[in-house]
């Protein structure tokens, strides 16, 4: 299982308010959550970026800083992520509620601060989730980063958590 794709590059503290906003919330379908990913994201405004619905594309990989997803308890802010077509999350930290929540809904995240500190906006990054080794194609960096134990990657490979508990039976 990997993935590969270009970067968009967020730092520090994006809670799930900046993932998907609170006015959002009244909707459970995916597609309509993603239209509104990281709509209130004051890096993307103040850089004058289009929205990140119109900039994400299949593949695309986030890299963020420490602390990705704090805030509220919400599963609509990795479902939104991955509803993009964000193949992976990678930060130097994240909230344990959005990881839980992240990996129950089979959107693969990574914790690696030395990665966050090498890859840029814009770069090509490739995933080995096996083996947890990250590869900056554009600099031809590697970093490892701790791979998904069997179960976990069960898991992401089902789609999520109930889909792998429906494939049992």
């Amino acid at each position: 299982m990997n993935a590969k794709g270009t970067v968009l590059r967020y730092g520090n503290d994006i809670d799930t308010d900046v993932i998907i906003p609170a006015r959002y919330l009244n909707t459970s379908d995916p597609m309509e959550l993603a239209k509104h990913c990281m709509e209130d994201s004051k890096e993307d405004i103040n850089q004058g970026k289009k929205p990140f619905f119109q900039r994400v594309k299949p593949g695309d990989i986030i890299v963020a800083d420490k602390n990705f997803g704090c805030g509220s308890s919400r599963e609509h802010a990795p479902l939104a992520i991955k509803t993009c077509g964000v193949s992976c999350v990678i930060a130097k930290t994240f909230a344990r509620i959005f990881y839980r929540n992240a990996i129950n809904i089979g959107l693969p995240i990574l914790e690696c601060p030395e990665a966050c500190d090498n890859i840029k906006d814009g770069d090509i990054v490739s995933v080995d989730f096996k083996s947890g080794v990250i590869t900056n194609e554009t600099t031809n960096q590697k970093f490892q980063a701790a791979p998904f134990p069997e179960f976990m990657q069960q898991i992401i490979q089902a789609g999520g958590l109930i889909n792998k508990i429906k494939g049992e039976k």
